[in-house]
Parts: C-alpha cells; sequence; structure tokens
C-alpha cells in the first residue's frame, strides 16, 4: 500500500502555469533582473552621461593646453627675433653708430660748458665785493644779484631761497653784495628798499624784486614761488626798468634807456 500511494503521488499532474503571468519590468528592475528588450538600465545611462561630461572636460582641457604652447612658443621666439635684430642689424647700422657717436660729443661739450660756468662761479650761491661786482656782472651772460643787509630778517629769508636755486639752474649766477659796503652801486641802481634782487642779462639791469611785493607780502612763500617770479622777470622784456637802468661800458656805469 505504501508504495501504491507513492507511486499515485508522483504520478499527480501538476496544473500548468496561468498565462501572461510574467514580472511587471518595473518589479524587474527593482529585483536586479533584465530589463524588456528595447529599455536601457539607469545605471548604464548614468554610466555613458558621465563618459560623455568627462569627454567634454577632456576635450576643453585640450584646447586650453593647446593654446597655452601656441602662447610659449610664440613668447619664446620674440626675443630670439629681437636678439637678432639687435645682434646682426642695429649693432653694425652705421646711421646708429653716427647717432651714438653724436650723443656723446654732445654730452661731452654739455659736460665742458658746465665745468666751464663753474669756474666762473655758476652753480653756488657766492658773496662779491663792490670790487668784484663789475667783473661779476659783465662775464655771466645772465646773473641775479641780492643787495642785502646783514641784520634784516627778510634777506636771510631771500638768501635760503636764492642758495636753493643756484645749482639748479646752472647758466645763471647767483651772487649777494652786502649793501652797507657797496654804497657806490646802491647809489647808482636807486636802491632804497631791502632786500633787492636785480637781474642783469648781457651786463644791463633789466628787472628787480623789492622786497617780497611779487611773493604776496609774506615771509613763508615757498623756492617754486621764487623761482616763477624770477622765470616770469627774466622773460618779460617790457617790464624792463626805464627809470634806473643801467649798461657796463669800459667798467663804467653809463645811463641808458632800455625798452
Amino acid at each position: 500500500p505504501e508504495t501504491l500511494l507513492r507511486e499515485k503521488r508522483n504520478t499527480t499532474p501538476q496544473s500548468p502555469p496561468a498565462p501572461n503571468q510574467s514580472k511587471s519590468p518595473a518589479s524587474s528592475s527593482r529585483s536586479g533582473g533584465p530589463a524588456r528588450a528595447g529599455e536601457m538600465d539607469p545605471d548604464e545611462v548614468k554610466s555613458k552621461l558621465q563618459g560623455l561630461a568627462f569627454g567634454n572636460v577632456l576635450a576643453a582641457a585640450a584646447r586650453d593646453y593647446k593654446k597655452e604652447v601656441i602662447a610659449k612658443e610664440k613668447a619664446q621666439a620674440a626675443p630670439a627675433i629681437h636678439d637678432e635684430v639687435d645682434l646682426d642689424e642695429l649693432l653694425d647700422d652705421p646711421e646708429l653708430e653716427k647717432l651714438h657717436a653724436e650723443r656723446l660729443a654732445a654730452l661731452k661739450r654739455e659736460v665742458e660748458k658746465r665745468e666751464v660756468l663753474k669756474r666762473q662761479g655758476h652753480g653756488e650761491y657766492r658773496e662779491i665785493t663792490e670790487g668784484d661786482f663789475l667783473g661779476e656782472v659783465t662775464r655771466g651772460d645772465k646773473v641775479i644779484c641780492h643787495f642785502y643787509h646783514r641784520e634784516f630778517y627778510r634777506c636771510k629769508i631771500m638768501d635760503k631761497h636764492l642758495k636753493a636755486l643756484a645749482p639748479v639752474y646752472l647758466g645763471t649766477k647767483f651772487v649777494k653784495l652786502d649793501a652797507e659796503n657797496a654804497p657806490f652801486f646802491v647809489a647808482k641802481l636807486a636802491i632804497k628798499t631791502l632786500p633787492c634782487v636785480i637781474l642783469f642779462k648781457k651786463g644791463i639791469a633789466v628787472d628787480r624784486l623789492v622786497g617780497f611785493d611779487d611773493l604776496g607780502s609774506k615771509d613763508d612763500f615757498s623756492t617754486r614761488a621764487l623761482e616763477n617770479v624770477l622765470k616770469r622777470k627774466g622773460r618779460d622784456t617790457v617790464n624792463f626798468f626805464i627809470q634806473h637802468s643801467f649798461t657796463i661800458r669800459n667798467n663804467e656805469y653809463v645811463n641808458t634807456l632800455q625798452i
């Protein structure tokens, strides 16, 4: 009986599976199973998108690298071209050699001129005597002479500024003369107020600065302010002192009329 029962159990027919009972794609995807034909796995899509983005980054980096290499090549080529021109052309250029020689000759003449002017008393603010006055004024093309008094405070202020200007304007001679010790020239030049700065050109008194009238009548004016006033007076030939203008002939003062 047991044998017959086992045989019956083994020969019992199994019911066929119901049609259309396959798993849905969603459930298959969620369970890790294969997707339907014609559909891509989301992980695969994500991987491909990432690959494309990485490829774009590499392409941009390659373009930037290429630009950098080209720029470096140009930068390295430029000095080479300049060096070639400088060495092979400019150094052997006769026009350049001529300009260089002319420049050196001009500098040499300028140095010699400065040395001559320094030997004549230019470049410094010096005190002279009444006996030196005629020689100092006649030997200089442009001379500025300060008539001063040792005890006057404003004369000391003028001294300070003229001393600063003397080395700057080497072409002009800057001197000072004690008015107390030069009564003859004080009378001839009709100097009545001190400080009095007189501008001479080729031995002729062309203009003057009396007191601080042209400097705002203040004691705290700057050296630049005095410099500008002296420049203006030196250029302005209309303001020659007609009443008290003198020229030097044969080492003697002669009254003249300058217009």
